[in-house]
């Protein structure tokens, strides 16, 4: 497999659309300040003080979910992206959500939010991982310049003939 090579399926494209633009304001808050974020020095500060990480986590989990989120919603570097959202969603249930269990706090009733948020950003990175960025993307144009092929979504037959051997 490819670092660029991918199909030129509509599955990429959403995925990579919606996990970037649901990240993005997870990063945004981080690096900027918007959407009640406390900025990039209030979010150092918190994960380097308050959690005891290393500065250079901190920094790229700010970095990753910020600009990562804008490149993974172009397409470009959809893999290396992904890989690290799975790296970021891990250190975050491990270091903070696991004692609220799973749910998130929809009620207020937690001292804090559970993990299934991160779980589904895992499974969503883990299949954009597995194909690429998709439709439109900027990886797939890479591919090309490069020789690659990119692969032609699963044809309705081909889906067909697999589901009718699982049931």
């Amino acid at each position: 497999m490819s670092f660029f090579k991918t199909d030129d399926s509509w599955t990429g494209l959403i995925l990579r659309v919606v996990v970037g633009g649901v990240i993005f304001a997870h990063g945004a808050q981080k690096l900027l300040g918007w959407f009640g974020g406390n900025g990039f020095d209030g979010t150092m500060g918190f994960f380097t003080q308050k959690m005891g990480l290393p500065w250079l986590v901190a920094f790229l989990v700010i970095i990753g979910e910020s600009v990562g989120s804008l490149g993974l919603m172009a397409g470009i570097l959809t893999r290396f992206t992904a890989a690290s959202f799975v790296v970021i969603m891990l250190g975050a249930i491990a270091t903070v959500h696991v004692p609220h269990g799973f749910f998130m706090n929809w009620f207020g009733q937690q001292a804090g939010e559970g993990f299934e948020f991160h779980l589904l950003v895992i499974g969503m990175s883990l299949a954009l991982l597995v194909t690429g960025g998709g439709k439109w993307s900027l990886d797939g144009l890479i591919a090309r310049r490069l020789g690659e092929s990119v692969a032609s979504p699963p044809s309705k037959a081909r889906e067909a003939s697999f589901a009718s051997r699982l049931f």
